[in-house]
């Protein structure tokens, strides 16, 4: 419906567009389980910046600022993969980007505590398995197409 003039009608903000309201209907489960992989991926870059900033605040760190640096810097990459979730349960074909970028990152820190002698082993081997899944998740056509993302002519 156009205005006079020429201008489109506003919508308002409790109006809905059919695809918003079908958003979660019409996302393959795919989609929904990249988007989780992410988040819970998030969720320990936030918890373990969270550890990191506390134990230096409440220890005795041998650099304190080498401390709150990385637990700051864990929480800031913590909101790529939190917006990447939000983005792919909306089903924004932006949110794939940054999504494969985090599980590709993922992969070389858990060669690493795979390497480790300690306790540190089961968490490479639990983000490994993440960071494949949420791969083949990612860059299944299914998800693709849900995404809106057209392979190369």
């Amino acid at each position: 419906m156009d205005r006079p003039g020429g201008y489109p009608a506003r919508v308002s903000s409790t109006e809905q567009t059919p695809a918003e309201t079908s958003s979660s209907a019409s996302r393959p489960a795919r989609v929904t389980a990249a988007a989780v992989v992410a988040a819970l991926e998030a969720l320990a870059l936030f918890a373990g910046g969270a550890y990191l900033l506390v134990t230096s605040l409440t220890g005795r760190p041998d650099d304190l600022t080498q401390a709150l640096t990385g637990g700051a810097t864990l929480l800031a990459l913590g909101l790529i993969p939190l917006l990447a979730a939000r983005g792919l349960l909306r089903c924004r074909s932006w949110s794939r980007g940054p999504a494969i970028i985090t599980q590709l990152m993922a992969l070389p820190v858990a060669w690493t505590l795979l390497q480790a002698s300690s306790a540190a082993i089961p968490g490479g081997i639990a983000l490994a398995v993440a960071a494949v899944a949420g791969l083949v998740l990612l860059v299944h056509p299914q998800t693709t197409e849900a995404l809106g993302i057209r392979p190369r002519a």
